[in-house]
Formats: structure tokens, C-alpha cells, sequence
């Protein structure tokens, strides 16, 4: 299957971060390869829930935004977009504080759907928080 690149970069994602939900989340895009992105974000006091740990759902967006800009560095050829079909996210462990190192790779790379998987990690020691999965159905011009 030919695969094609829009050529996106850590620039490129850094400026679509601004003003949407990533660039709230205070997600900065770090490395951008071929079926590969990882970013990082600071735990906040705003993205801590009431129990004083890093919220499920700042882990789960931010794995799912870069799985998403993932897509974005392997485009099959033809494709006019993608959607999300389904994800899951087992959670291991949590921050109080500190930093979060999120990586996003493509597992599957067909012409119809791709697999994503994203490992969370905290920056400072590199402990496994959670694992995150994604498929995304690729979509194509109607002929």
C-alpha cells in the first residue's frame, strides 16, 4: 500500500495545538517521524482531579490527540481524511506532580484502518502510567 506524508512537523502540530483543546491541556508536541509523534504536558492543578491525581480523562485526550496526529504522518495514498472507529486506556498509575511523556505508534498501517497505541509515562523516572489503543477508519473521496 503506497503510503504518502502531508509532511507535517513539531512545528506544524505545535501551531494546531493553539487555541483547541491540546494547547489547553498545555500539550507540546516533541517529535514527529513516520508513524510516530510524542508530546509532553506539565501536570497542572487544573488538570488534577478532586482526589489530588492527574484526571483519567486529560490522559485519555491527550493519547488520542496524538495518536490522531499520528495519522497525519502516514497517509495512505488517496485518503481525504480519517475518523475514529474506537479506543481503549488501561491506567496503571498516576501523577500528583511533574511532567508526562506521551508516545504515539502505529501498529497497523492499512489502506482502510490504522492501529495506534500511545505509552504514558512519567518523565521523571519513565514508570509506565497507562497504555492507550485507537483504531481509525481511513476515508476516501465518494467517486
Amino acid at each position: 500500500m503506497p503510503i504518502t506524508s502531508n509532511h507535517t512537523s513539531v512545528e506544524d502540530l505545535n501551531r494546531a495545538n493553539e487555541g483547541k483543546l491540546p494547547g489547553h491541556l498545555g500539550l507540546v508536541i516533541t517529535t514527529v517521524e513516520p508513524g510516530r509523534v510524542v508530546g509532553r504536558f506539565q501536570v497542572r492543578p487544573d488538570l488534577v482531579a478532586h482526589t489530588g491525581f492527574l484526571l483519567a480523562g486529560t490522559v485519555l485526550s491527550i493519547a488520542d490527540i496524538l495518536c490522531a496526529y499520528g495519522v497525519s504522518t502516514v497517509w495512505p495514498a488517496g485518503a481525504s481524511g480519517f475518523t475514529t472507529a474506537e479506543v481503549k486506556c488501561n491506567f496503571i498509575g498516576t501523577l500528583t506532580e511533574g511532567a508526562v511523556v506521551v508516545s504515539a505508534t502505529m501498529l497497523h498501517g492499512g489502506r482502510t484502518t490504522q492501529i495506534w497505541d500511545a505509552a504514558v509515562e512519567d518523565e521523571a523516572t519513565g514508570r509506565l502510567m497507562a497504555v492507550f489503543r485507537c483504531t481509525q477508519i481511513i476515508l476516501y473521496p465518494k467517486a
